[in-house]
């Protein structure tokens, strides 16, 4: 199954376990990685991946602006991308962290947000360099992300995060654990910085099946959101 959805202009699509890991870094065989690559990019009727743009993430609030594809091999080190080529892809790849992709009328952006770098500010970074090439409303979208449910959290930590964002990103795991809220906290980071309309595809990682968790698999493969200015 691949989701999709269309967001204003930009054409969404997120993979899952079932199209098989895609991240180049969990200690696959990088032949596997790049046919599964090439598979996803033919069922979703996307161009080669060799034409995407890719991340090397790292939890920071760095925003790439991308022109043209990724050099192969050599991606730029960010954790959100924005362009305003139209049919050029934008990819991110992630396992419980949110996958978030933003589109005005003339550019889009993706973002991988974890709890680093939301407190970071990459959504708030990303954003702004969106509106930097585009005109009209910021639309966003969501995809399959760990929920609080699910995600056990340090205490500590989680105070850190609630004197960020507030008490709402504060949750409660299925037994009664103080939990990260990451949805709560894309939604504060997207109204802070003028984003009124979210969808929110619903989709726990840790709690389906049907994709990638960390936290529930320990060592795991990663799905890949893909986001194009059509």
């Amino acid at each position: 199954m691949i989701l999709t959805r269309k967001i204003g202009p930009a054409t969404v699509r997120c993979s899952g376990r079932a199209q098989g890991n895609v991240g180049d870094h969990v200690d696959d065989d990088p032949r596997a990685v790049a046919q599964r690559r090439e598979d996803l990019a033919a069922a979703a009727g996307l161009p080669a991946p060799s034409t995407w743009v890719w991340l090397r993430q790292v939890h920071r609030a760095d925003v790439h602006e991308a022109e043209g594809p990724t050099p192969p091999g050599d991606p730029p080190e960010a954790d959100a991308a924005v362009t305003a080529t139209r049919g050029l892809p934008l990819a991110i790849v992630t396992a419980d962290c949110a996958p978030v992709v933003l589109a005005s009328d003339d550019a889009i952006g993706v973002v991988h947000a974890g709890h680093r770098g939301l407190a970071a500010g990459v959504i708030e970074a990303a954003v702004e360099r969106v509106r930097a090439h585009g005109d009209g409303d910021v639309h966003a979208f969501l995809g399959p992300c760990i929920r609080p449910s699910r995600y056990e959290f340090g205490a500590a930590d989680l105070e850190l995060l609630a004197g960020r964002f507030g008490d709402e990103v504060k949750g409660r795991t299925l037994d009664g654990r103080p939990a990260l809220d990451i949805p709560a906290a894309v939604r504060i980071a997207l109204a802070r910085a003028g984003v009124t309309r979210l969808e929110d595809c619903g989709v726990c990682t840790a709690e389906s099946a049907a994709y990638f968790s960390h936290r529930r698999d320990g060592a795991t493969g990663r799905q890949v959101t893909v986001a194009v200015l059509t």
